[in-house]
């Protein structure tokens, strides 16, 4: 199948054609033509599908074939700052060709960022994306009008759903008007997932393109080792390798300023990341992994399902996730939709319980890597 099987407007068929898309992926080909049908939808799919894609150009198509727009059109809600910039950067690269306008607004940012959001939403942008906590304050002070939605689009919902924003979304809803078109989207389909698209959406189709596992392309490895032999086992790991992007996630903050400094020592070019930063600084960071000006990001949860960046050469669990779906998600940002990459946990002797459950989860076991002699 071809994207010009969709029959979508010449302009979006422009912004994939400069993005270099041709074929669908599957949660696209399953889920364009139900959402073109202006069918409410509730998707399951694992990250580095293509689900972005997959609501924003039938969404696109939409707006254009509409013509005449009063107030915002499209509301997008995501569960983190990450996240949203992400679905904002790939709207902006599909809508180039078009006069589709939009916005992404969320917390962290200084009174420069709030002006510019706020003149943005009372010019009456065609697309807002959003973090709840954001969204709801600019509701309720009245900035911003919702009265002509056409649709509503959770991203990542169960993840929503982990971070207490439940109140909230029914906060949002009230300010919504009843008639809209609904698309949910969620990486797994927990009881509270159905419960709250049963709120939500009317009649839905149903989409599950695969169950919540690794990409086939990820090779996965272990390695059982004591935690103070874990930076001498990076070093070895990296040291003469041609790895360009090396994302190493850790359990807290404090974890991760600590191994960026013991990475700096012994000659890497690393930068942490997490939610101490401000805003600018998180951006700042991402900019030069992205540019490929530092080899090694480390980073907490926050950046789990928030980051996409093509060709990442190698994913390391510095610590093992406590829950199996962060670690399909950290393990998740290489081998990216059809790529290959390698993803390699670092298990503490405390740690094996978390570990074991994630096999169990998985249904396999990982392949457990002996530690070299000399460490």
């Amino acid at each position: 199948m071809k994207f010009e099987d969709f029959k979508l407007r010449k302009e979006i068929m422009e912004g994939l054609e400069a993005m270099g898309y041709t074929e669908p992926t599957p949660i696209q080909e399953q889920t364009i033509p139900a959402i073109l049908e202006k069918r409410d939808l509730i998707g399951c799919a694992q990250t580095g599908t293509g689900k972005t894609a997959a609501y924003l150009l039938p969404v696109l198509h939409h707006i254009l074939e509409d013509g005449k727009r009063e107030g915002v059109d499209t509301l997008i809600i995501a569960p983190t700052r990450e996240l949203a910039q992400q679905i904002d950067m790939h709207l902006q690269g599909l809508a180039y060709f078009t006069p589709v306008s939009s916005i992404a607004v969320y917390g962290g940012g200084d009174a420069v960022a709030w002006e510019k959001e706020k003149r943005a939403l009372e010019m009456q942008t065609d697309i807002v994306v959003a973090t709840p906590g954001k969204l709801l304050s600019y509701l309720n002070l009245g900035i911003l009008k919702l009265n002509n939605l056409k649709h509503l689009i959770l991203d990542e919902a169960d993840r929503m759903l982990d971070m207490g924003f439940y109140d909230d979304l029914l906060q949002i809803l009230a300010f919504l008007p009843r008639v809209r078109q609904n698309l949910l989207f969620s990486a797994t389909m927990p009881s509270d997932i159905r419960k709250l698209a049963k709120k939500i959406l009317h009649r839905p189709v149903e989409v599950n393109v695969a169950p919540s596992k690794p990409a086939e392309g990820v090779l996965e490895a272990a390695y059982f080792i004591p935690p103070q032999k874990k930076i001498p086992l990076i070093r070895q790991l990296l040291q003469g390798k041609e790895l360009q992007t090396v994302l190493m996630f850790t359990s807290t903050k404090r974890i991760a300023s600590q191994l960026e400094n013991e990475l700096k020592s012994i000659g890497f070019s690393a930068k942490a990341i997490h939610s101490d930063l401000t805003q600018p600084q998180r951006d700042e960071v991402m900019r030069q992994f992205r540019n490929r000006n530092i080899q090694l990001l480390v980073a907490t949860d926050l950046l789990s399902r928030g980051i996409d960046i093509v060709g990442i050469d190698l994913v390391v669990n510095f610590n093992v996730p406590r829950d199996p779906e962060d670690y399909i998600h950290r393990v998740g940002r290489t081998a990216r939709a059809k790529a290959s990459g390698v993803a390699i946990t670092l298990v503490e002797p405390e740690e094996k319980r978390y570990f074991t459950r994630i096999e169990h989860f998985l249904e396999k076991d990982i392949y457990k890597i002996p530690v070299p002699r000399d460490l």
